[in-house]
């Protein structure tokens, strides 16, 4: 309550200072919030009404992947591969400026990609296939869902083959047999090393060297049975030649919680003591020694500073100087997934590293439209059940402002000399006091990053896996140099400190964890946290990071206002956040006393 009174004031004083300008809006994306919120997307559903708004949709992602990227396009049109996936599943090859295209050319092939595609996809739960997204920096950085267990594994492939006529088309030859597939096909016993071995195959021929598992859990138990695996407790370690990270992150039903706590994150910690939470935090060592993040106090991180960290690990990893790519997934791949693929994008996209000639309104509709509807997630379903995992997401930009999350500031800092990648006593007694803001807090409006080595103890020697130069930057080529897998800090229920705020909702009601980094910190310049909060205007002129971010989160919001958000069939139990909306929607000038269309 505390954080929607808060936000109503904000947005009811910045309407003024709004001059009752909206956001700029992209066309159509009212549209595709209003679909989005009616039905989960489906390839096979193309026909009728619904059918046409979904062509418009589909349409307008490849337009604007083709303003930076030349790509191909793996036909998905009735599901036939996968059937909540996009029907047009974009493949992005190289970028298409004038400069790229000179420098470099993708040395994947489509059709050995989808022969891959077709043969890999039963290892996945739902047929969710390792995906590629993004590409930054030649790599590829994809999604999937977590590996089926052998109850959806032995159920599907019996179905299919029964209704294929007895022939398992799944497995059809498309190019040549080896003898590697006539073993496989020896019998049935060997059904999850065929399966799991094509899986691999998939992810060395995307150069995919980094597994980051969001899952709580090793494996999905449901009636006692194991209804999915994981990666990192494949028993016969067919994956122990990537580097696996199992970074432990709460399932959409978490986020009824945050809706019921008037969309505050700050302070909202999940309960990691839960039956069914047995999945550690598991970090190669090597990975968390240049973030200066003690890790093992995850567990007492709220879901800002969580998001915040799990965030910077990624974008470190996409940013290290190997050409290695990147696979995240949870369980499905349709909830946790879409949120860190689509932080990824932004953040990316903020830095003017990625889709380098996109607005701000039409990389929002992007990811809206791809990363999210188009790859499944059940937006309907969530919203009936308060799980507003989707809304988080874009809400949640306003945390990652800071140029703490700039891809860009790794670069700058390896051309510097060592003298300048800090402040000397004199910058900081320049800097009045409210200006320095705090030297732990990421997210205030000035931060002083400590460059002290990370708490965790000792070094590990590992060895590494090489990739084969193929003269490109993107690559295609891969080949195992060593066995072993790199040796990794495992952190699980360590015994929480003196200074962590329980998790108790009475408790955390008024305030955020002591741990918690949110850019929106310093108490001089906020009104509060709320999903609608007006920012008020600051002494320093902002980064182009901040400005391009802030003005997807407002563009969001104001189209969320107008369709979604102000459409809800039964109000929250405060009844604040439609009264939120409503203010904000009014404020900007997108509705007044009639209805309003997008």
């Amino acid at each position: 309550m505390a954080g929607a009174r808060a936000a109503a004031a904000a947005a009811s004083a910045g309407s003024s200072a709004s001059s009752g300008n909206p956001p700029p809006q992209e066309p159509g994306l009212g549209e595709l919030l209003e679909e989005f919120s009616r039905t989960q997307y489906r390839a096979k559903d193309g026909s009728g009404t619904s059918g046409s708004k979904v062509e418009r949709i589909e349409k307008r992602c490849l337009e604007l992947f083709g303003r930076d990227y030349c790509f191909s396009v793996i036909p998905n049109v009735n599901g036939d591969i996968c059937g909540h996936y996009p029907r047009h599943i974009v493949f992005l090859e190289y970028e298409s400026s004038e400069k790229e295209k000179d420098t470099f050319q993708s040395t994947v092939q489509v059709s050995k990609l989808q022969d891959l595609i077709n043969r890999s996809k039963m290892a996945r739960c739902r047929g969710r296939f390792v995906c590629p997204v993004i590409l930054f920096k030649g790599k590829h950085i994809c999604r999937s869902a977590t590996l089926a267990g052998w109850g959806e594994l032995y159920g599907r492939s019996g179905y299919n083959y029964f209704f294929s006529g007895g022939a398992d088309d799944a497995w059809a030859d498309v190019e040549d047999v080896t003898e590697e597939d006539c073993a496989l096909r020896s019998g049935d016993m060997h059904l999850f090393d065929k399966v799991r071995g094509y899986d691999i195959r998939l992810l060395r021929y995307l150069s995919v060297k980094y597994i980051c598992d969001l899952m709580v859990e090793n494996k999905k138990v449901k009636f006692g049975m194991n209804v999915t695996s994981s990666e990192k407790v494949d028993k016969a370690q067919r994956y122990a030649d990537f580097t696996l990270l199992s970074i432990p992150y709460p399932g959409c039903e978490f986020f009824k919680e945050y809706k019921d706590r008037d969309y505050m994150a700050e302070g909202l910690i999940f309960n990691w003591k839960q039956d069914y939470v047995d999945a550690p935090l598991s970090i190669p060592d090597f990975l968390t020694h240049p973030l200066n993040i003690d890790w093992s106090l995850y567990q007492s991180w709220d879901l800002v500073q969580q998001t915040q960290n799990y965030l910077k690990l990624l974008l470190s990893i996409v940013n290290s100087d190997d050409d290695s790519g990147l696979l995240v997934h949870c369980i499905s791949g349709w909830d946790r997934t879409p949120l860190f693929i689509s932080l990824l994008r932004l953040s990316l996209w903020a830095d003017g590293l990625i889709h380098t000639s996109l607005k701000p309104a039409e990389i929002l509709y992007l990811t809206v439209a791809y990363d999210w509807f188009l790859f499944g997630h059940m937006l309907v379903d969530r919203l009936s059940k308060g799980e507003e995992i989707f809304f988080f997401c874009f809400n949640f930009l306003k945390h990652i402002t800071s140029e703490e999350f700039s891809a860009l500031k790794t670069q700058r800092r390896k051309s510097l000399p060592a003298r300048d990648a800090g402040f000397t006593v004199e910058d900081i007694c320049m800097l009045r006091r409210r200006d320095r803001g705090s030297t732990t807090s990421l997210g205030s409006d000035f931060s002083l990053v400590m460059e002290s080595s990370p708490g965790a103890a000792g070094s590990f020697t590992y060895e590494t896996l090489e990739l084969i130069p193929a003269g490109a930057q993107t690559q295609a080529a891969w080949r195992k140099n060593h066995s072993s897998s790199p040796q990794s800090v495992l952190w699980n229920r360590p015994q929480p400190s003196e200074d962590r705020l329980p998790s108790h909702p009475g408790l955390v009601e008024a305030k955020s964890s002591s741990s918690s980094s949110s850019n929106h910190s310093d108490n001089f310049f906020r009104m509060g946290s709320s999903p609608l909060e007006v920012p008020k205007p600051r002494l320093a002129a902002l980064s182009a990071r901040e400005t391009r971010l802030q003005e997807v989160r407002s563009a969001f919001l104001a189209a969320y206002s107008s369709t979604v958000g102000l459409r809800a069939a039964a109000p929250s139990p405060s009844g604040a956040i439609g009264g939120l909306l409503e203010q904000f929607a009014r404020g900007v000038g997108l509705r007044g006393t009639g209805t309003n269309t997008l």
